[in-house]
C-alpha cells in the first residue's frame, strides 16, 4: 500500500483553544511533519476549520484522534495524497 502524504480535513471546532493552538496541537500528532489550519467560517458557538496535514507516511487514526482530543470533529476527508511523493493539482482545459 502507498504512503498517506497529505490529507486536508473539513473541521468543526470550538472556539477554544484558539486556532493557533488547536492547529500546533495537531502538528505534534504522531507521523505529522506540518500541519495548516485555516478558518472557512465562524459562528457563535464554533468554528469550520480546513485542516491540512503532511507526513511521510500519516497515520490518519493519531491525526483523528489528536482532533478530538482538542475537542474537534473530522466532519470529511476532502483530499488525500499517496505515494512517492505529493502530485500538486494542475488546471486543464475543464477549469474555467
Amino acid at each position: 500500500m502507498a504512503d498517506t502524504r497529505r490529507v486536508v480535513l473539513d473541521v468543526l471546532k470550538p472556539h477554544d483553544p484558539p486556532l493557533l493552538r488547536f492547529t500546533d496541537g495537531i502538528a505534534e500528532a504522531e507521523s505529522v511533519t506540518g500541519a495548516t489550519g485555516t478558518l472557512v467560517e465562524l459562528d457563535e458557538d464554533v468554528q469550520n476549520v480546513s485542516v491540512t496535514v503532511e507526513g511521510e507516511n500519516l497515520d490518519f487514526q493519531a491525526v483523528e484522534a489528536a482532533i478530538e482530543d482538542l475537542g474537534g470533529t473530522v466532519h470529511s476527508v476532502d483530499q488525500v495524497a499517496s505515494g512517492d511523493h505529493v502530485v500538486e493539482r494542475r488546471r486543464t482545459p475543464q477549469d474555467r
